[in-house]
């Protein structure tokens, strides 16, 4: 039988350094499979296949311009000393066609976008034609082609549009759908499960009050999972029993699963133990502040083969928030086809005060910028999540560093998109 007291201290006294848990969580993220969506539904969406055109775009000659269809080669010799007339025999808009054929001498009134009716092979613009009863007056000839978008102008049939991994922006969904193609294979999002626990906790929108306090973790969690291409299925806040996270562990169907609290080695932190039952803990306690409690392990799923990635996060808020952003969110996003980096911009900035670090541990560290320059607001105080409303910006210590001094350049991560 295993020692829980040994299972729940054995992190702490050996904390796995933080390069080694990123590439536990790169070896262990591994891309999902595709599904088919709707094309309109798509935008956000990482594209699975390539994608090939199987129609030329436009496949039909058309106007480029409001004017008058014409063969071009009617209007040579046409000058302001000798003007040519054709008559106008018709109109024609876009969505229509001109069934006759348009002889020598005539003109077609055109709309841009319409076809080119049979005969004729330019477009005299409006602007260049003088209309006199049904006639129109040339001053200068018009050469093949001119103002007309041709067969295949914009996209061409074969023509490979957009590769497997692109994800896919609102413009490309417009010219998936101007190909016909009703539905597109995708990745699929992962499925992510929160486990929110603490018997102190009560559910958002709820009063505080005695000794009682109101979980913010989910809510802060929800939009972060949304941005990262997870897909949350769902939130239960829990008390801390034994026997019931064990349930909800061992009947979870998620790709992914986030533990918040109970994670670390008190006597009602289950967490450690359970992903030590129930699967493999691999991760349990890391060299980071805040974060340290940390853990990250799998439990077999199904299908045979398959295994649901656990996270044992922190249940304190800026303990909870920098652990799902270093580490949750780069396996959600690397399942989901997208980059293993942070979504956010990043920005040299010199610092204005001097930041202290212990080496062998990484500072998640808050920051003000004004006037280009940045400021320490926190590194430690893993329950004020205020530190994090009030910063700007975001750095990483390395674990071999000592910190930097006041005027060093460093690069952080805006938080503001």
């Amino acid at each position: 039988m295993k020692s829980i007291a040994d299972i729940r201290m054995r992190g702490f006294l050996k904390r796995t350094p933080v390069k080694t848990l990123l590439k536990l969580i790169k070896e262990h993220s591994q891309l999902l499979s595709s599904e088919e969506i709707l094309t309109v539904e798509a935008s956000g969406r990482v594209l699975a296949e390539e994608i090939i055109s199987p129609v030329n775009v436009p496949n039909f000659e058309r106007s480029a311009m409001d004017g008058y269809a014409i063969d071009a080669e009617s209007t040579f010799g046409a000058t302001s000393y000798n003007p040519l007339m054709f008559r106008v025999v018709g109109q024609i808009t876009p969505g229509q066609t001109f069934d006759a054929e348009v002889q020598s001498g005539e003109a077609l009134s055109i709309m841009t976008g319409g076809p080119l009716p049979k005969g004729t092979n330019a477009v005299l613009i409006a602007e260049n034609a003088e209309l006199v009863c049904n006639q129109i007056q040339v001053l200068d000839a018009v050469s093949p082609g001119k103002h007309v978008g041709q067969i295949g102008e914009d996209i061409k049939k074969n023509q490979s549009l957009l590769k497997s991994g692109r994800t896919l922006r609102p413009q490309d969904i417009g010219v998936l759908s101007s190909i016909g193609l009703k539905n597109v294979k995708v990745i699929r999002k992962p499925e992510v499960e929160l486990l929110i626990t603490g018997n102190e906790l009560l559910k958002p929108g709820e009063q505080a009050g005695g000794v009682k306090i109101i979980d913010s973790n989910s809510v802060m969690l929800s939009p972060l999972i949304k941005r990262d291409g997870g897909l949350l299925t769902d939130v239960h806040h829990l008390p801390d029993e034994r026997d019931l996270l064990q349930q909800h562990l061992s009947e979870s169907t998620a790709d992914l699963i986030c533990v918040t609290g109970g994670t670390s080695v008190g006597i009602e932190d289950y967490g450690p133990i359970l992903l030590d039952e129930l699967g493999e803990l691999l991760v349990h306690g890391i060299p980071m502040r805040p974060a340290a409690p940390t853990g990250f392990g799998l439990i077999p799923g199904k299908p045979a083969g398959a295994a649901k990635k656990v996270f044992l996060l922190p249940g304190n808020p800026v303990s909870c928030l920098s652990a799902y952003d270093y580490f949750v969110g780069r396996s959600l996003r690397l399942m989901g086809g997208r980059s293993a980096d942070w979504p956010y911009r990043t920005k040299l900035v010199k610092l204005a005060t001097k930041i202290s670090s212990q080496i062998g541990r990484t500072e998640y560290v808050r920051l003000r910028i004004e006037n280009e320059r940045a400021y320490f607001i926190a590194a430690g105080g893993a329950s004020i999540l205020s530190t994090t409303t009030q910063a700007d910006a975001f750095m990483l210590t390395d674990e071999e560093s000592e910190g930097f001094a006041e005027g060093d350049e460093v690069l952080v991560w805006l938080y503001d998109e």
